[in-house]
């Protein structure tokens, strides 16, 4: 039997026999207001979430095998014993999508799993919600102020989701070198205004309708829009991925992505539009070499002339600054920036146009690309850093990704 068979077989047993009594006690979640214990709170107004923190692999877009770390999305319908064993070496990249109701409260537990492929390192994980503002420091996720979880254990964070906006999250331990290797993920926090009642007139004579969405509680329907995608971007080091698998000092000095993505892939895997949830399985669908579907999300933009497009724009790059724009032949309109309104201290509209956007790391834009007048078509939102449009060292890659106009019907 091959070699990279018989590794991760042997590796989980392993694993659980090092988090002996903890794997076995299982994981501890906490759901206010779950009445029938289905690990979904039966309060509207309460939203639960559980991850896993684990390691696991990508497929680059070139076809070259990554180790990652990240974090998974549990099942709620999981044992709470069967955590471990269930989740090792299933974490997704880019971690998962949370959206959460303004208002809302979330429960989010993550569970450290522990890394299968590095049974030498007892990591802790957490979880820091980038940009929130209202957080306790013990929900904070940084490791001085905060509890974080070892191997085997559990930690329910809480919110209170306040203010709309674009945000992500990521590990808090050893930052630079979690972040690095994958544990990140998107986050937003939708307005209240589009649960407004249908006919609702907003300033300016904005006629609110049901099903209408925004980007924000803007009062006059401006950041309206009709789809909306992530465009998250980021990299990997494959040098500094192959030294963390293979147990060498970790060049952070040296750090350099070649592996430029934009929601955990490169062109075009990224236009790849699998259902990761098919049953039988999509044979399109792009699998890591455990067989897992690691890389859940796709980055084309698809919408009907004469659409307005959210894009929810985000570099959690821990190496670079990248300028993106598009070939659509229009600007783009820059709406909101670290999840806040872009608006004066009088109300005054501080938005404005670009034709490239430049988006260091940790910031987060949000882009309303509006289609009218742009005809039908294939259209590219690129980086204009030529030296990211690749995979490694193949050209045509990287942050590239395509935006389809398709005629209005």
């Amino acid at each position: 039997m091959n070699r990279r068979i018989i590794y991760p077989l042997l590796i989980v047993p392993l694993l659980l026999g090092l988090l002996g009594p903890w794997s076995a006690q299982g994981a501890f979640v906490q759901c206010p207001g779950d009445v029938d214990m289905d690990g979904v709170s039966d309060d509207p107004n309460i939203q639960c979430i559980h991850l896993a923190g684990a390691d696991g692999f990508a497929r680059m877009a070139d076809g070259y095998s990554q180790y990652m770390l990240g974090f998974g999305l549990v099942d709620p319908s999981t044992l709470e014993t069967e955590v471990v064993a269930n989740y090792t070496l299933k974490s997704w990249c880019p971690a998962p999508l949370i959206v959460v109701k303004e208002g809302h409260e979330l429960y989010l537990t993550m569970t450290n799993v522990g890394m299968a492929v590095r049974t030498d390192l007892f990591d802790p994980h957490s979880i820091h919600w980038h940009g929130f503002p209202h957080a306790a420091p013990i929900f904070d996720g940084l490791p001085e102020p905060s509890p974080t979880a070892v191997m085997g254990a559990s930690f329910t964070y809480a919110y209170f989701a306040a203010q709309p906006g674009n945000y992500f999250y990521h590990c808090h331990v050893e930052a630079s070198e979690h972040m690095q290797m994958g544990m990140i993920g998107p986050l937003w926090v939708t307005p209240a205004q589009d649960d407004l009642p249908n006919g609702t007139v907003l300033a300016g004579g904005f006629v609110h309708h049901t099903g209408y969405t925004y980007a924000y509680n803007d009062g006059d329907g401006s950041t309206y829009y009709d789809v909306g995608y992530p465009v998250q971007l980021t990299g990997f080091d494959s040098n500094f991925h192959d030294a963390s698998e293979t147990i060498q000092p970790l060049p952070f000095a040296a750090m350099k992505d070649n592996y430029p993505m934009i929601n955990g892939r490169g062109y075009p895997y990224n236009i790849n539009t699998f259902d990761p949830d098919a049953m039988p399985a999509d044979p399109n669908a792009i699998v890591n070499k455990e067989g897992f579907i690691s890389q859940r999300y796709h980055s084309l933009i698809q919408a009907a002339a004469g659409d307005k497009i959210l894009l929810r724009v985000s570099n959690v790059s821990t190496t670079d600054i990248w300028a993106i724009t598009t070939t659509l032949g229009v600007p783009m309109k820059i709406v909101g920036r670290g999840a806040e309104l872009l608006r004066g201290e009088t109300g005054i509209d501080t938005s404005y146009e670009v034709q490239v956007l430049n988006v260091g790391g940790g910031q987060a834009y949000d882009v309303i690309v509006d289609t009218a007048g742009v005809e039908p078509g294939t259209y590219f939102l690129h980086t204009t850093n030529l030296n990211f449009m690749c995979n490694n060292q193949e050209e045509r890659g990287g942050l590239i990704t395509e935006i389809v106009i398709s005629p209005l019907i």
